[in-house]
Order: structure tokens, then C-alpha cells, then sequence
């Protein structure tokens, strides 16, 4: 029996793309450089600061100043954290009928604490999440299973009553590892070759309600 499940934040639990993509234009614009579209970036957004910067600047990790370009990237997005994100839609109505039902939810991310924690509180979702591991809590972060792991031992939970859901690769192949359930979230921030089909998961789910069926099947 599932009795937790578990999100991935950026892409799955919540829009962050806008805020994201919004930081990364106005550091584009200090730099002299004219805003990118949103439809470009929003499939980067699940993947860090580092891959923001890498397809704002079209530069490689070991380019010269990229670690500044990181740094400054996240400062201007840890000012405007919240101002256009949003949970998923469909997913505040999946997590009620979760806490409905005597279920606990929670999150692993591999945002950085310093930015997963004000943001959970600023959307009012600290409070009620069993449990939040980000990128920081741990020495390891996915595809690691240790976050996974860290996450159900907050929560109270073994593994095998977990579900986790999550829009890459990484994720799933978390999940597995710690011996969990695994969504393929395809209605997050996939790109055009992402293949979800193919990353092992149990199932695929197209729309944050579709969670729910696994829920109750299980």
C-alpha cells in the first residue's frame, strides 16, 4: 500500500519555470544581451542553475566567469522567488485529496535548500510536507538513492509504501534505486528528446490527477 508520496519540485510539483526563465533574461540583460523566449527555456528549467546559464549564455561549465554567471544567476532568481510560481495545475487538488485520505506527501529535490525552503514556505506547502530533502541536505543528490532514502526515514515510511514522481531521468532512476514506485511525470518540463518511456519508470502519467489512480491501485 502506497502511504507517502514523494515530488520532485521544479516541473512536477511546481511551475517554477517563469521566475526561473525570468532571472536568467534579466542577468542576460546586465550582460548587454536581449531576452530569450520562455518556450526555449522552460524544458531547461528542471535541471539546475548551471544548465540555465549554459543555455542563457551558450557556454560550456569550465568557461571563464561561469561560476559567477552561476552565482549572480541565482541571486536574482532568490529575489523573485516566488512572484510568478505556482504549484502545477491540477496538483493543489491532488495534494487535498492525498492529506484527505490520511496520506503524506513530501518532496526531494535537487534545488539547494537555501532556495527550496523559502520557497515551500512562501506557497504555504512547508507546513504540510512530511518531509523536504534538497539537492544540500545530504553529501549525495539523485540519480543517488541516499536523498530518497533520507526522505522516507522523516516521513516515517519504508520505501516500498512510497510513490515517487518526478519529470527526468534522474528521478526515476532515483526512485528505483531506493526501491520505490516511479511516475515519469510527462506533463512537466520535458524537452523534445527526452523519452520517458524509456527511463524505466512504472508508469507515465500525462496530468498531476492521473496520480491519484496510481494511489488508489496500489
Amino acid at each position: 500500500m502506497i502511504s507517502c508520496v514523494l515530488f520532485d519540485l521544479d516541473g512536477t510539483l511546481l511551475d517554477t519555470a517563469p521566475d526561473l526563465v525570468g532571472a536568467l533574461n534579466r542577468l542576460r540583460a546586465e550582460h548587454g544581451l536581449a531576452p530569450l523566449p520562455y518556450a526555449g527555456l522552460r524544458a531547461v528549467a528542471s535541471h539546475g542553475s548551471a544548465a540555465m546559464v549554459r543555455a542563457g549564455f551558450g557556454i560550456a561549465d569550465d568557461a571563464p566567469g561561469f561560476a559567477a554567471l552561476v552565482a549572480r544567476f541565482v541571486a536574482l532568481y532568490r529575489d523573485g522567488l516566488a512572484e510568478a510560481t505556482a504549484p502545477l495545475p491540477g496538483i493543489e487538488a491532488v495534494l487535498a485529496a492525498l492529506e484527505a485520505r490520511g496520506l503524506r506527501w513530501g518532496v526531494v529535490t535537487n534545488k539547494p535548500a537555501a532556495l527550496t525552503g523559502p520557497l515551500m514556505a512562501a506557497l504555504g506547502l512547508a507546513a504540510r510536507a512530511a518531509c523536504i530533502v534538497s539537492g544540500d541536505t545530504l553529501p549525495t543528490r539523485k540519480p543517488d538513492p541516499a536523498p530518497m532514502l533520507h526522505a522516507c526515514a522523516l516521513a516515517g515510511v519504508s520505501p516500498a509504501e512510497c510513490l515517487y514522481i518526478g519529470d527526468a531521468e534522474r528521478d526515476v532512476e532515483a526512485g528505483r534505486r531506493a526501491g520505490m514506485v516511479t511516475l515519469a511525470a510527462r506533463f512537466g518540463y520535458l524537452g523534445a528528446d527526452d523519452r520517458p518511456e524509456a527511463w524505466g519508470a512504472d508508469g507515465i502519467v500525462d496530468a498531476p490527477e492521473d496520480i491519484l489512480a496510481w494511489v488508489a491501485g496500489r
